[in-house]
């Protein structure tokens, strides 16, 4: 029988959580409850208790009410949930997990959700599930649902979401998911809108060539994805042509992808083929949400919800010593592709980002830090020019086969 797991503090939401779990096991499945609530006394007797859930968070329910600090609190929780959860799943116990909540709650059940698989059935009734949802969901496939009301009892609205919620986990996993026999190599790419004839031909090319290709969008949660899946052994080779998440990473942009991307492949010593994808390009949200500092730089509203802001000499320095550094860390073949024409669609002669400047000291900063052990490998043409691509996906296959 498929368990369900049901993570959140009982002591404050215990009737929402009851009425969750009640609905689960009417369609026939069991659960575990984990409560990871500190001060008050859940509602109902949970399977794993929040005594136990500071015990493997490293600490213990005593010292947390002695403390009464609701930060420490949290962290503790946070941590103990995240290793039960864990450890259960390993056990063969988690079909499926979650959980409700306000901010506290969220942050406690999506870093315990977090632990698990992609492919895990992965539900968050959250009163934050409307705003900005990245720090909670990272690159894990959670589903965030918003309450509408806050979860504080059961009404003629919170009836209808919680329900939905309890009856969308338990057919989760309820149902098996078909093995896919995946017989062809499984590459991952980067794209953006502004290099998409890249990377476009490129898959179509290895496509053809019997391979399959993941394109990760990179706007940051998608490069943290695609290192993710790296990390975990599934990825044999990366098409790494769009790197821009670094342009966020280092003028404080929306779509930074952290300060390790690029590290995974590198690391795990696969074949990489890297470019210099949208390197031109920071991204912020609408126009009027620009920092006042940036409010001067050459700035393009792409479109209502996404500004860019062309990166600067200075910033392009920056960036070209980074890269340069994480692919040198490089345990396996590895080779960076400069397009000497421009980096994106809206940097080349005549368009928007154009900025021969910008991209020299980028190319240049590239060149002089890295080591013998990286190929570079410089083409006359801007990186959508078809040429470009082909040549990026010969020389990833010719390191594969090698």
């Amino acid at each position: 029988m498929k368990n369900v797991l049901i993570v959140g503090t009982f002591d404050t939401k215990g009737h929402e959580f009851q009425f969750v779990k009640e609905l689960i096991e009417k369609r026939g499945l069991t659960t575990t409850t984990v409560n990871c609530g500190v001060i008050g006394e859940p509602l109902f007797v949970p399977d794993i208790t929040s005594e136990t859930v500071a015990i493997a968070g490293g600490s213990s329910l005593e010292e947390l009410k002695l403390k009464n600090d609701r930060g420490l609190g949290i962290d503790v929780m946070m941590a103990g949930a995240a290793k039960i959860t864990k450890d259960l799943y390993n056990q063969g116990k988690v079909a499926g997990i979650i959980s409700l909540g306000g901010s506290a709650g969220t942050t406690i059940g999506t870093y315990a959700m977090r632990s698990l698989p992609v492919g895990v059935p992965k539900i968050m009734v959250s009163t934050v599930a409307s705003g900005d949802t990245r720090p909670y969901v990272g690159e894990k496939d959670i589903t965030m649902m918003y309450s509408v009301v806050d979860i504080s009892g059961i009404n003629s609205i919170s009836n209808h979401i919680l329900a939905n919620a309890a009856n969308a986990i338990a057919g989760m996993a309820s149902f098996d998911i078909p093995e896919l026999k995946v017989e062809k190599t499984l590459l991952a790419a980067t794209m953006f809108g502004v290099t998409t004839p890249c990377v476009t031909a490129a898959r179509e090319y290895l496509e053809e060539q019997g391979y399959e290709v993941l394109v990760f969008h990179a706007t940051g949660a998608g490069g943290m994805a695609m290192e993710s899946l790296i990390e975990a052994g599934f990825i044999k080779g990366v098409f790494d042509a769009t790197t821009t998440e670094w342009c966020d990473e280092v003028a404080g942009g929306v779509f930074t992808a952290g300060p390790t991307r690029l590290e995974a492949a590198a690391k795990a010593g696969i074949p990489e083929v890297v470019s210099v994808g949208a390197l031109d390009m920071v991204n912020f949200g609408a126009i009027e949400t620009v920092p006042e500092k940036y409010k001067n730089r050459n700035l393009y509203k792409h479109n209502a919800s996404v500004t860019l802001m062309r990166t600067t000499v200075e910033e392009c320095s920056q960036m070209g010593k980074i890269i340069a550094g994480k692919l040198n860390m490089a345990t396996g073949p590895v080779a960076l592709f400069i397009p000497l024409k421009g980096v994106s669609a809206i940097d080349v002669e005549g368009a928007p980002f154009y900025g021969p400047m910008e991209d020299a000291e980028l190319f240049e900063q590239l060149r002089e830090n890295m080591n013998d052990k990286v190929e570079v490998i410089e083409m006359d043409t801007d990186i959508n020019d078809p040429t470009f691509a082909i040549a990026m996906a010969k020389k990833l296959i010719s390191m594969i086969e090698a």
